[in-house]
């Protein structure tokens, strides 16, 4: 199965799941969009208000900002794979729970990772970001790209907080600024490991020298 028929089989099931009780108020679920073969997948914490009556992630007031941010760092909407951590709206915006956060992390967003496949993974808040990071603080390490399963993690502060906290928004336009260079030294990093010579299957291992003493 193709990427692309993957993510089709996987929206599919989003908008027609009742695994968890999120389903129940919804008015539409958000599978995530984006190109089947983005190189950087962004992962915000569930849709709000605006997402679950569009069906689309971030196009409120924080996806306006997004959008921004995404230009500052030369990027259009378009270049990149945007999903969520829950993919039903939390009722009146409440935190997704540890249940509702296991079920629609196994049963779609890893599976939609598999299949695109990206080189950097932005996260965006901190519930996306204990996917990957559990136990770390977003204020002490936003904007650090960190190696985690071979693939590049950068934790970021969620478009919101800038918009709920201004002193927050410098922070975060300049962790946005910083993603070109980021992604240019894991796309480095992947060339290199492709063109590294594999090892030859017919070498036999060194004999090991006989201990007299």
């Amino acid at each position: 199965m193709t990427a692309v028929e993957t993510l089709q089989l996987i929206a599919s099931e989003v908008k027609a799941c009742t695994r968890c009780g999120l389903h129940v108020g919804r008015t539409r679920a958000v599978p995530g969009e984006g190109p089947p073969d983005a190189k950087i997948m962004l992962i915000g914490e569930g849709p709000g208000y605006h997402e679950d009556r569009q069906g689309r992630p971030f196009v409120g007031p924080s996806g306006q900002f997004l959008d921004e941010l995404l230009g500052m760092a030369g990027l259009k909407r378009s270049d990149v794979f945007i999903g969520n951590v829950v993919k039903c709206r939390p009722p009146q915006n409440r935190d997704p729970q540890p249940d509702e956060v296991a079920t629609c992390t196994e049963s779609y967003l890893f599976r939609q990772i598999e299949a695109i496949d990206p080189r950097v993974i932005v996260t965006l808040g901190r519930f996306s970001m204990n996917l990957f990071l559990p136990g770390e603080k977003i204020s002490r390490i936003h904007g650090q790209p960190r190696t985690v399963g071979g693939r590049l993690i950068v934790p970021m502060l969620h478009p919101a907080a800038a918009l709920h906290q201004p002193q927050n928004r410098p922070l975060i336009e300049a962790d946005f600024q910083r993603l070109p260079a980021i992604l240019a030294e894991a796309e480095c990093a992947a060339a290199q490991q492709a063109s590294a010579p594999a090892p030859r299957q017919d070498e036999e291992p060194p004999l090991e020298q006989l201990r007299l003493f």
